[in-house]
């Protein structure tokens, strides 16, 4: 079957910007997206750039976009992708400075690495009982799957609009030391990660799990961070308050109040409670203040639940 492939290409020292460059491969059965790259390469332009290597979807070289979404071009198939798209176009790596056609720049995602120390901190060598580790693979949620891909920064909108964050592999490889019980570093790791680009400016949009090849589910990994942050102590952050005033309004009142949830997160401070002071207002007007001494039927299941579940002091 002879076959389209729209690709981008860009060369910086003759293209003014990236263009976009027809190729036509003859396919065969069960051929993939980097077998008709690489044969493009070898027959029709010796100057298609791109990376790959292992082609077995290990070493993550070979990270693109395929209709515009993040793959890994050794798992692309050609005629599934043709048969769910109808066309295929491919390009570089989002939110990645490109240095030539499908190649992008490495360093700023292995910063972001380094900057999590992705290694064991040991405490003067002090030995882990065997038995702590006997279900380390199951504490540690898939994360050590990683392959370094890229694929999850390139999909994050929050890297897109701050470059400075972290972003989704970063912030996995700090839960999987997080998880590990030979690390003795784990309240001073969950302390540098509270700061502007740690883990509270997530938005949650799920494009990092949706793309990643290994399943390791990022933005989970960062939730369980999270947790892990407010059982340690580090509350005072406005994301962390929000999250423990609201269970603290649900397991009080078995529903959600709006009204008061806000004045939880800034008492005893009195300049932003009087900023909030318009917003309380405009709710009452928009009738978003429920009556106080309404009881919300169901309230005494939904305070077992959270009884059940509190940890004990």
């Amino acid at each position: 079957m002879r076959v389209k492939l729209t690709v981008q290409k860009f060369n910086p020292d003759i293209d003014l910007k990236p263009h976009p460059q027809d190729y036509f491969v003859e396919t065969s059965r069960g051929m993939t997206l980097l077998s008709a790259l690489l044969k493009i390469k070898a027959e029709t332009d010796g100057t298609l750039t791109f990376r790959a290597s292992c082609r077995a979807a290990i070493c993550g070289s070979c990270l693109m976009q395929v209709n515009g979404s993040q793959k890994l071009a050794c798992k692309v198939a050609i005629k599934e992708e043709l048969e769910h798209h109808g066309k295929i176009e491919v390009g570089p790596m989002a939110n990645m400075p490109v240095i030539k056609d499908m190649v992008v720049r490495m360093d700023p995602f292995w910063e972001k690495i380094r900057a999590v120390t992705p290694y064991l901190l040991e405490d003067g060598g002090k030995p882990v009982p065997t038995e702590a580790l006997k279900d380390i693979h199951k504490k540690l949620d898939n994360a050590d799957a990683c392959i370094m891909c890229m694929a999850c920064l390139s999909a994050c909108t929050s890297y897109e609009v701050s470059p400075g964050f972290l972003g989704p592999a970063a912030l996995a490889k700090a839960y999987r030391f997080q998880a590990d019980p030979r690390d003795q570093g784990h309240v001073d790791r969950l302390e540098k990660l509270q700061g502007p680009n740690g883990i509270w400016d997530c938005v949650r949009c799920n494009f990092c799990v949706q793309v990643c090849p290994k399943d390791v589910q990022p933005m989970e990994q960062i939730i369980r961070l999270r947790r892990r942050s407010i059982g340690a102590g580090f509350t005072d952050s406005v994301e962390a308050k929000h999250i423990t005033e609201f269970t603290k309004v649900v397991a009080a009142e078995g529903r959600l109040n709006e009204a008061l949830l806000p004045v939880l997160m800034t008492l005893g401070n009195i300049r932003k409670m009087i900023r909030i002071i318009p917003l309380g207002i405009k709710m009452f007007l928009h009738g978003k203040t429920p009556f106080p001494f309404k009881r919300v039927p169901g309230r005494q299941e939904i305070r077992a639940i959270f009884k059940k579940w509190e940890k004990p002091k």
